[in-house]
């Protein structure tokens, strides 16, 4: 679980929508990284996002079409969308948490929250500037993951 601070200063982001990160982005090797590992995490599919522009790649649970909580899912009503990935003009991802530990990721410096939430569990993660923050990003998509399945 990342308990480490992000290091300098948080991107910009945008103010009216779509959310999105407007500096600091992923070089687009470091972005085609996180997207190859982020798909090929056991139990999930990648797919056209439901509610994000169409650069973006949703990532669908395996197997399993219904949230077991609207919190849980970036597309209340729809097929669980946990997390989707931004597209390489971004690079930024959106996700679903538990609300302390969003607040946890926001204190950190990794996240902020979605500005267009409905529960409290939707949040940015900026997107990884290198190989190192890969590794982070990654991270918490997989607990992001594990909450929307309810472990």
């Amino acid at each position: 679980m990342l308990k480490t601070e992000r290091a300098g200063e948080r991107p910009q982001t945008s103010d009216q929508g779509p959310h999105r990160q407007l500096t600091q982005k992923s070089p687009p090797a470091v972005w085609g990284e996180l997207v190859a590992r982020v798909c090929a995490l056991d139990g999930v599919c990648e797919g056209h996002s439901q509610v994000s522009p169409a650069s973006s790649r949703a990532v669908f649970l395996e197997g399993v079409e219904e949230e077991r909580a609207p919190e849980t899912n970036l597309a209340p009503g729809r097929r669980l969308e946990p997390v989707h990935l931004h597209g390489v003009t971004d690079t930024s991802v959106h996700l679903v948490l538990p609300h302390e530990r969003g607040e946890e990721l926001v204190a950190l410096g990794w996240a902020e929250a979605h500005q267009y939430e409905d529960f409290g569990t939707e949040y940015m993660v900026y997107g990884p500037r290198d190989t190192t923050e890969v590794d982070a990003v990654v991270s918490v998509v997989e607990e992001s993951i594990a909450f929307a399945r309810g472990a």
